[in-house]
């Protein structure tokens, strides 16, 4: 089974207890985006990540400055946020690192696909934002079936626990022979469940955490995540879609 997970906006490269242990597969795809955001001025930056001038400003010299070789750290501990906060990879002993880079995935604007034990620099690029560099006209585009193909290559069954901008990526190519299940965490709110997003990202990080401490490997144990007050939905679920609901 492969796990799906997506990055956070903000990254650290200040991590010296880990190494990486391999490359992006999409390197090179990658260094031809770095070419293309090298080009570009502020204003233009700040439209391709709807961001304030001050991030656009960073993003600039992030951009001018960066090397895809140098002072990499492994992905997997290089995002944070919520998210990342609750999966607490930098807690995980060497099994659950051996597990976890055999079986999670995150997808990216930037890198495309990566092992969380790649090697990566902290950059600011979501798959939704505005691209176009003459070639393609958005990051879908220039990944077209690359990621999807990627990531079935060895498995066929495909837990998604990502935001939507990136599923998107996915689901455009899913074929009958695939496995896919997008998982949704709900809550009760004036009553109506709904998602909501702070408490999304707490219940994605806090899946993986427990999907990699317990070595789950089929989607039918996904269904025994009983954390953080979710339980399995059964009446709200289908085959390519397992509800949790929190309790109140």
């Amino acid at each position: 089974m492969k796990i799906i997970t997506t990055p956070a906006k903000k990254m650290t490269n200040d991590i010296s207890y880990l190494t990486p242990a391999s490359l992006p597969v999409f390197l090179d795809v990658t260094w031809e985006i770095l070419k293309h955001l090298k080009t570009l001025n502020v204003d233009q930056i700040k439209k391709m990540l709807r961001c304030n001038d001050s991030i656009a400003q960073a993003a600039y010299w992030n951009y001018q400055t960066m090397d895809l070789t140098k002072n990499t750290v492994p992905a997997i501990l290089s995002y944070q946020g919520i998210q990342y906060d609750y999966l607490q990879a930098d807690l995980l002993d060497f099994d659950d690192f051996d597990f976890l880079n055999e079986h999670l995935v995150i997808l990216s604007g930037f890198y495309g696909v990566l092992k969380p034990l790649d090697g990566v620099v902290p950059y600011r690029l979501e798959l939704n934002n505005y691209f176009n560099n003459g070639k393609y006209r958005s990051l879908y585009q220039l990944w077209g079936d690359m990621i999807y193909q990627e990531l079935i290559k060895d498995d066929h069954d495909i837990l998604d626990l990502g935001a939507k901008q990136y599923s998107k990526i996915i689901q455009k190519y899913l074929s009958d022979d695939i496995n896919y299940v997008k998982c949704y965490f709900k809550q009760w709110q004036k009553d109506e469940l709904k998602e909501v997003g702070v408490y999304v990202k707490m219940a994605r990080g806090a899946m993986t955490r427990y999907l990699i401490k317990n070595k789950i490997n089929s989607l039918e144990q996904v269904k025994n995540f009983n954390e953080l007050g979710y339980q399995f939905a059964a009446d709200l679920s289908n085959n390519q879609a397992y509800v949790f609901v929190k309790k109140i």
